[in-house]
């Protein structure tokens, strides 16, 4: 078949940092353009998107191998925290309860030349799979205003928009989105 792509899924580890790191700019570099101000891009990253070292100890963090590297990261996490990467201020790691919480969908990017070929989408439904087998019923996000789109198509609803302040008092928007995972 013609333009097939073949990726495989794998736990993210610490040894991956950089190269999450470099993901993560190139795919809010390219890809928001059309929705964020380059200033509110360059803002966000390292803060409100960036690397998460508490995903990837939790083990819950994934990403997405190709022959040129790592193509797409994502994941999800049983703590409070929402959003944001290690230096995100206002972090909570603390414990949700599976019966009464939803879990967290957290950091998903995929490098612009690798977009629509299917990587968040397997990102996300391994995310959804694991959530449910540690008794999750729900999940909920905070969508970057590119990712609303795809989360919606995925099931996630939501859609009022809520503006959040990063670094030197830049704006940025997301929409926080749920999902029922029963």
């Amino acid at each position: 078949m013609a333009g097939f792509v073949t990726f495989a899924l794998r736990k993210a580890t610490l040894e991956d940092r950089s190269a999450l790191e470099r993901l993560i700019a190139e795919s809010a570099r390219g890809l928001s353009r059309t929705d964020y101000t380059a200033a509110q891009v360059e803002a966000a990253l390292g803060s409100a998107f960036g690397v998460d070292t508490e995903l990837i100890h939790d083990g819950t963090y994934f990403v997405a191998e190709a022959d040129s590297g790592i193509v797409g990261c994502g994941g999800w996490s049983r703590r409070a925290t929402l959003f944001g990467s290690d230096a995100q201020p206002g972090r909570r790691s603390e414990l949700l309860d599976p019966g009464h919480d939803s879990a967290r969908i957290r950091a998903f990017f995929v490098h612009p030349d690798w977009a629509r070929r299917g990587i968040g989408r397997a990102i996300l439904e391994k995310c959804e799979s694991e959530a449910k087998e540690h008794g999750f019923r729900s999940a909920e996000l905070l969508a970057t205003l590119p990712g609303e789109r795809f989360y919606r198509a995925l099931g996630y609803s939501g859609s009022e928009r809520v503006e959040h302040r990063l670094r030197d008092g830049v704006p940025i928007e997301f929409v926080p989105m749920k999902k029922d995972l029963a």
